[in-house]
């Protein structure tokens, strides 16, 4: 092939955005975090950006953040906005697919395109540092007398956490129904109502709270892992007579109507920046566990998660 005839299929390619990853090394991305600043989402979408630059296969990352309905006001900006953008991302996870199961809104995870999973972790339940209550115990005992005094501040309707709080009740005899969930637009608000004492308890992952357990600002009274999680001294809630294990996890998504070759693309990046020294940082820092799933196995998880999900919430009283 002439050279002049190479550089201009170089180019219909990258104006198609179907250039082999190591063409792609300029790509400007744009990375939708379907939640307010200082949660887990935030967290995780400023991560995989540092990561997929570190990683040379992006030279910029612009963050968007939409916080609002378990991530369905983010859902579906970028739905709307990203169709057919090689260059959209969006971070999504566990707490998503709860919200569309309850609020059932009027855009759908499948119309956006599965990439990969990222990471996983449980979550664990706090007291604020000056609550009377001291232990998982007290918070049962209290619920029991009284269920809408004991107020459990978490993340949006629908979050792994609203879910674990109504096993909790459903697990002591208590009418899941009437919990008193107060839901946050994300984990920075959930995180100043528990060090102000504005709930009686507070979930999400640990690493949320790894900071402020640390300071002793809040107290850890139980984890939803099955084991004890490693290097984390929290007893987890089935230890303390409490059958409930739910974990979370955080993935990534490109936008609808991309091309097989432009998703192809996506999710070889995603997976290159996740062997990044900066992922690597990121995931010792918070704490979370590596939990790569790329591909149609992802697809397929997915999948499999909205319907265990569903019967979870059914089965707790929650819908």
């Amino acid at each position: 092939m002439r050279r002049d005839a190479f550089l201009r299929s170089l180019a219909a390619l990258a104006a198609a955005g179907v250039l082999p990853l190591s063409a792609r090394a300029n790509a400007n991305l744009k990375m939708m975090i379907p939640a307010n600043p200082g949660g887990g989402w935030d967290s995780t979408g400023r991560a995989l950006g540092k990561a997929l630059q570190d990683a040379g296969v992006a030279s910029s990352v612009n963050f968007d953040n939409k916080g609002g309905a378990a991530g369905a006001i983010g859902l579906a900006q970028f739905v709307n906005a990203s169709k057919g953008d090689p260059n959209a991302l969006m971070v999504m996870g566990a707490v998503m697919l709860g919200g569309i199961i309850t609020g059932k809104p009027p855009v759908s995870l499948s119309q956006a395109t599965p990439l990969a999973r990222l990471t996983s972790e449980y979550n664990v339940f706090v007291l604020p540092a000056s609550s009377p209550l001291k232990t998982m115990k007290d918070v049962i005992e209290q619920l029991k007398k009284d269920p809408g005094s004991v107020k459990w501040g978490g993340g949006s309707r629908g979050a792994t956490e609203h879910i674990a709080a109504a096993m909790i009740a459903r697990e002591v005899g208590v009418d899941p129904a009437k919990i008193n969930y107060v839901a946050f637009r994300g984990g920075g608000e959930a995180v100043a109502a528990i060090l102000g004492g504005n709930v009686t308890i507070g979930g999400s992952g640990y690493s949320e709270f790894a900071e402020y357990i640390k300071a002793g600002k809040m107290r850890p009274i139980g984890v939803t892992s099955e084991k004890r999680l490693p290097g984390i001294d929290v007893p987890t809630l089935k230890e303390q007579g409490v059958n409930v294990v739910i974990g979370n996890w955080r993935g990534v998504y490109g936008a609808p109507g991309i091309t097989p070759e432009q998703r192809k693309a996506l999710t070889d990046m995603v997976v290159k920046a996740t062997k990044s020294k900066a992922w690597a940082e990121a995931l010792e820092k918070n704490g979370w566990t590596p939990a790569l799933m790329a591909g149609a196995d992802f697809e397929k998880f997915v999948d499999d998660e909205f319907a265990s999900l569903r019967a979870i919430m059914v089965k707790s009283g929650m819908i």
